[in-house]
């Protein structure tokens, strides 16, 4: 075997990259990135990779969600601040209802580029590069707009360092003390069903910290009361952007991802004799692995044997994607292959990207039962199986969007013109989100 370096991938075989057209901007547009600081750092991805390692062990549940593919054009700290604080009211949910820490992990702060289906996409006569995200290219059905711009690059990493800045000024400044966890909403969700069961949660927890206050543990002596920990993580698609981003731990001397804590492989990409594998398996940092339909049991042995051959608890997160018609026919052989295999790895449900489906209208749309019935078998086979359920993996934001139909907010077809605000894939709204976390937190004590 060859020795990994963060530039072997360009030996093997890739695919779902862009063409640039002038290769000489693209080697100065990541020479400039090579150049900047990391944006996380190591000892993040090591705390990470610990909580992780509690999860697998049924010890903890990881919560991992935000928007299907980040843009220049929605980066306001408004919408940061929605998508956060609807994340906390999720894992308040979730920790009260399983009595369970929640580890956080957003899909923010590097989420910019997507696979496509197809490399090309026509509109009437005209056929045009597919959109590739926002770190690719433009959504702007434009001859110009959709040729792929490495200085596209710089943009995304300098919206990255600033979302993380808000990010971590979020969860250490004050703004996630459990105290003011009744002043986590915004007003569209005062009127629904959802709301009303987060207050009486949220009751419930003042009535708890004020018991705590009189025996004299409060915010402002206990770190855990006034701050949380909160990680970031996102597809690693364009692998030039990962390896300029990608740095040698000055402690341990390994290798990390510095793009995200968390990075994982798409479901499109997982070759494992492939680019994308290759540069994975070198990297120190917890990664995920989105398991689809296609996805064999021995190929999924030979990815773990790839990936985490010293088989370290939290370095493996499996995401697993297949539809709420599918899931019991492909994800029981999985987990029992991985069970026998004795490798140790994190069970998670991403119940969107196998639910998508298109109206007479033309929007895509996400049923939110059919969400919902992934989620419960998801859990379903896990206990018949004897294995932990131990996270689920959403597309969502904080604002009040139409784009998946049905939930207590009853978006309907006719609807979805409203606020279908996506670059890419439809999500949950604000409302939707907190639905679905009563939903897990009922599965997790049954």
């Amino acid at each position: 075997m060859s020795k990994w370096t963060p530039a072997s991938w360009r030996k093997r075989k890739i695919v779902q990259v862009p063409k640039y057209p002038d290769i000489e901007e693209l080697k100065r547009a990541e020479a400039r990135l090579a150049s900047f600081p990391p944006l996380v750092f190591a000892g993040e991805a090591r705390e990470l990779k610990s909580s992780l390692a509690e999860v697998a062990r049924g010890r903890a549940f990881l919560l991992q969600g935000g928007d299907c593919a980040e843009s220049f054009a929605e980066h306001g700290a408004d919408h940061i601040r929605d998508f956060f604080r609807v994340f906390l009211q999720m894992a308040l949910v979730l920790t009260h209802g399983a009595s369970k820490p929640v580890v956080k992990v957003g899909r923010i702060a590097g989420q910019f580029a997507k696979p496509r289906s197809s490399d090309f996409e026509k509109i009437g006569d005209l056929e045009l590069p597919s959109y590739r995200g926002d770190i690719i290219n433009s959504i702007e059905f434009d001859e110009k707009a959709r040729i792929p711009d490495p200085n596209r690059m710089i943009m995304a990493y300098r919206q990255s360092a600033a979302t993380l800045n808000l990010l971590r000024a979020f969860a250490t400044g004050g703004y996630a003390n459990l105290e003011r966890a009744h002043e986590w909403t915004t007003d569209f969700l005062k009127d629904s069903e959802a709301y009303a069961a987060y207050k009486d949660v949220v009751n419930k927890i003042e009535n708890a910290i004020k018991f705590m206050r009189a025996l004299g543990i409060n915010a402002d002596n206990t770190q855990q009361l006034r701050e949380t920990r909160f990680y970031t993580s996102h597809e690693a698609l364009l692998l030039g952007y990962e390896e300029a981003l990608t740095r040698q731990d000055s402690i341990s001397k390994n290798y990390y991802a510095t793009s995200g804590h968390m990075i994982w492989i798409g479901d499109r990409t997982r070759q494992p004799d492939g680019a994308h594998v290759e540069y994975f398996s070198g990297i120190k940092n917890p990664i995920g692995i989105k398991c689809g339909p296609s996805l064999t049991s021995e190929e999924l042995l030979k990815l773990l044997d790839k990936l985490n051959p010293q088989n370290e608890a939290g370095r493996i997160t499996l995401i697993t994607r297949f539809g709420a018609e599918k899931i019991e026919q492909y994800l029981p052989p999985l987990i029992e292959a991985v069970k026998k295999s004795g490798n140790v790895v994190v069970w998670c449900s991403d119940p969107m990207h196998g639910n998508t489906i298109k109206t007479n209208g033309g929007y895509k749309t996400r049923p939110f039962d059919l969400i919902l019935s992934e989620v419960k078998k998801f859990f379903e086979i896990h206990k018949n199986l004897g294995t932990y359920a131990g996270g689920v993996h959403v597309e969502m934001t904080g604002s009040d969007v139409t784009e998946c139909v049905g939930g207590v907010s009853s978006v309907t077809e006719e609807e979805l013109c409203d606020r279908y605000h996506t670059h890419c894939d439809p999500r949950l709204n604000a409302s939707q989100s907190l639905e679905l976390a009563f939903l897990i937190a009922r599965e997790m004590k049954i």
